[in-house]
């Protein structure tokens, strides 16, 4: 059974870092696309980064010279350095891996709270 535990969110300050991580159990993560994206309150969930499973990464606009997503495949982990945080980053974060057979798995978020 896939499983994808996120952490890493909290309270920070407008200006301010926080790292998430996700770690990934259940499948060979290192063959595997993953992503992060997030979900503000009233909105859709939207995409923020992608790296594939030979590190070519993709990043939404809004977060570009700001975030970085990485991935550690000894430990089956993938980050989400994000740095100069603003108000309107404030979500919940969710990390999905996407298979080679096109199967999206996800966890169940973890908030993220920008104050101003």
């Amino acid at each position: 059974q896939v499983q994808l535990v996120e952490s890493g969110g909290g309270l920070v300050q407008a200006g301010g870092s926080l790292r998430l991580s996700c770690a990934v159990s259940g499948s060979i993560f290192s063959i595997n696309h993953m992503g992060w994206y997030r979900q503000a309150p009233g909105k859709q969930r939207e995409l923020v980064a992608t790296m594939s499973e030979i590190g070519l990464t993709v990043y939404a606009d809004s977060v570009k010279g700001r975030f970085t997503i990485t991935r550690d495949n000894a430990k089956n982990t993938v980050y989400l350095q994000m740095n100069r945080l603003k108000p309107e980053d404030t979500a919940v974060y969710y990390c999905c891996q996407t298979t080679v057979r096109g199967t999206d798995y996800w966890g169940r978020g973890t908030l993220v709270n920008v104050s101003s």
